[in-house]
Parts: structure tokens; C-alpha cells; sequence
């Protein structure tokens, strides 16, 4: 039998995963609070905001991606490190940044969620860019960008297409194009609902709008799906496909590598499609919520192909709980594949492929 949204297994005994106790205060359990910028101290069109945690190795690379299209004057450029450890972040910025970017250090760790509520509480600009530490833009976005925001005054985010990197630099997939040509996407809300259709750094929010809907929440894996998700439902949302951003994906112990190990990515997951609900019309919620489920199992069964061999104790995690969601003859056609490819592998070693570490 199919899970449904009424006999799904309540995610917080799906796995058998345990949140720290620290997680109250670094995991807001409502949406934080974006305060309007103080009159007088605004000014800035742009607010580039790049939130760091020991990614210092790719910091340099990201900061440049920025400075290359620096806007000037009216382009804020900040790292906010989350109490890095890794590195000399500081020193880093200095020396790449030449005086162009801002430097925040947290007082201690806060964890990615209160970080992005740091960024966007210290950006001053208009739009708002987060852009992680280990990402990159390529030339032409904050024009593209811009340009969408154009369209229409009622847009509250725009984003483009982007890539997905390895530790590199290689490019590893391109998110299929939503829109041929640039634009304003038509019912942006149900596409979204259903899987995330994006990564962080394509994507440009207005800060007016995060100041009404608030900061990223609930979850550290698939925070920033609800995110989309509930700007989509307030607003309209433009895209362009042209690939103007880099994901760097398979990074070694960043939320998502951690949360795949554990499967806190699929309690996560679930927990992101019950927010998601009530964004939806009452009578699109089952289907979707049906679809999404599906998907996600399916998702997690394809991303533990990529485990076999690199952590396999988490790749059967992975299947186990994909198959109690969803016990569909499409996931038992993944399941196959993956356990054949198991039972190789443990019989030719290294055999084995990766896949992307996010929700998509």
C-alpha cells in the first residue's frame, strides 16, 4: 500500500535520528523575524551576503565570482562567518576582497539557520543575495537578474538556471530548463510544491519580501524548499535559463553530507511537505503531497546508489526508509537497481558513482 497523507508514518519516527538539545535555539521553530532597514541607512540596490562554515578553501573563488560583476557603490558585499574553524576566513577576506567586502564574525557557532538570519538582517539592499561560501556565480547574473526584476513589480524573487559542481570546479548536471525563455513562471507555486526546483545561490530575493514572510526555519536540510515555497505562494517569481550559478555539491561533512548519513535528510524532507500544505489550495494538497512523497523516496533510493562503496551503513538507511514511504512498483524498480548494484559492488570494489547531496 501507497503512503498517503493520511497513513504517512509521523516523521519524527520515521528514523532513528536524534536532534542535540542546542537545536531549540539554532533550529527556529517559527519563522525569525527580518527587521526593516534603519532610515537613513539605506541606499544599496544589492546586498551580496555570504555565509561561511568551514569552506574557507572555496571562499576565495566565491568572493571573486562577486567582485568580478561588482555593481559598485551600490552593491553591499559582506561575509558573515558562522565561527569557522578551519581557517583564517578574515584574512581570506581581506586579501581577495581588498577592502571591497564586509567581514562579520559570529560570536560562536549559531548553525546555518540563524546565520541566514544574520545575513539578511545586516543586508541593506533592496534585493537580497545569499550566497554560500562554497558557491559561485558566473558573469552576467546580477545584470540577468535585474532584468527580471524589471518585468513585473509584483516579483518578489528571481533566479536563473545553475549548475551543480564537484570539489573542482567540474560540472556535474544542469537543472532542466522550468521556462524556455525568461520570464515570469505561470502557477510557480505548484511546480515548487511538489521538489525543489533550485539551488541557493541562482536565486535573488527582495528583502521586503523576507521582511513580511520572514527568515528560513524548521529544518537544516530542505530549508530553503519551504522557503521557495512560501515566497511562491505570496508572490510572483521570475526565472531566466540561462546557467549563471554553481552549486557546489558532495561537500564532505556540510548539513547535507551529514544528514544523508544519518537520514535526517528524508525526517527533514517530510517535515518541509507538511509546511508546504497549507501554502496549497485545499483541493491540490493530497495530490501534491502524494507526488512529493513518491519523488523524495525515489530521490533517496537514486542517492543511495551514490553511497555504496563510500558509506554503506547510510545507504541502506537511505532505501529502508525510501521504501516505507512509498512502496510503489516505480520505487521497487529503483530498489532493484540499487541492490543489484549493492550486491556487485561488495563483489567488485569501486564500483561505484556519486550523486548530488541536496533535495532536488
Amino acid at each position: 500500500m501507497n503512503a498517503t497523507p493520511t497513513d504517512l508514518p509521523d516523521s519524527t519516527h520515521l528514523l532513528s535520528t536524534e536532534r542535540s538539545a542546542g537545536d531549540a535555539t539554532r533550529i527556529p521553530s517559527s519563522p525569525p523575524v527580518i527587521v526593516p532597514v534603519q532610515q537613513g541607512k539605506e541606499g544599496y540596490l544589492w546586498s551580496v551576503m555570504i555565509p561561511s562554515y568551514n569552506c574557507t578553501q572555496y571562499l576565495a573563488t566565491t568572493i571573486t565570482s562577486v567582485l568580478q560583476q561588482d555593481t559598485g557603490t551600490n552593491m553591499q558585499i559582506e561575509v558573515i562567518d558562522d565561527y569557522s574553524t578551519d581557517g583564517d576566513v578574515e584574512t581570506v577576506v581581506k586579501e581577495v576582497g581588498k577592502g571591497r567586502v564586509g567581514y562579520y564574525r559570529q560570536p560562536r557557532n549559531v548553525g546555518s539557520l540563524r546565520n541566514f538570519e544574520t545575513c539578511i538582517n545586516r543586508a541593506k539592499g533592496k534585493w537580497v543575495h545569499i550566497l554560500h561560501g562554497d558557491d559561485l556565480v558566473h558573469s552576467g547574473f546580477y545584470n540577468e537578474i535585474e532584468t527580471l526584476f524589471k518585468l513585473d513589480e509584483h516579483i518578489g524573487a528571481a533566479f536563473v538556471n545553475n549548475s551543480t559542481i564537484d570539489a573542482g570546479g567540474k560540472v556535474k548536471s544542469v537543472h532542466p530548463n522550468i521556462l524556455p525563455a525568461p520570464g515570469i513562471i505561470p502557477d510557480f507555486l505548484y511546480q515548487i510544491a511538489k521538489y525543489q526546483r533550485l539551488e541557493p545561490p541562482a536565486i535573488v530575493v527582495k528583502r521586503s519580501v523576507y521582511e513580511k514572510l520572514g527568515s528560513f526555519y524548521a529544518v537544516h536540510y530542505g530549508e530553503d524548499w519551504e522557503m521557495w515555497t512560501r515566497i511562491a505562494a505570496n508572490y510572483k517569481v521570475a526565472y531566466s535559463p540561462k546557467i549563471l550559478a554553481s552549486y557546489r555539491a558532495l561537500k564532505v561533512g556540510n548539513i547535507s553530507s551529514i544528514s544523508i548519513s544519518t537520514g535526517q535528510n528524508l525526517t527533514d524532507l517530510l517535515k518541509v511537505i507538511d509546511l508546504i500544505q497549507p501554502l496549497l489550495p485545499p483541493d491540490k494538497r493530497d495530490a501534491i503531497k502524494r507526488y512529493s512523497i513518491r519523488h523524495y523516496a525515489i530521490y533517496s533510493i537514486k542517492l543511495a546508489h551514490g553511497l555504496i562503496g563510500h558509506n554503506n551503513k547510510a545507504a541502506i538507511l537511505q532505501v529502508k526508509a525510501a521504501w516505507r514511504l512509498d512502496r510503489s512498483a516505480k520505487s521497487f524498480y529503483w530498489l532493484s537497481k540499487f541492490f543489484a548494484k549493492y550486491l556487485m559492488a561488495s563483489v567488485v570494489p569501486g564500483n561505484t558513482t556519486k550523486v548530488k547531496t541536496k533535495p532536488a
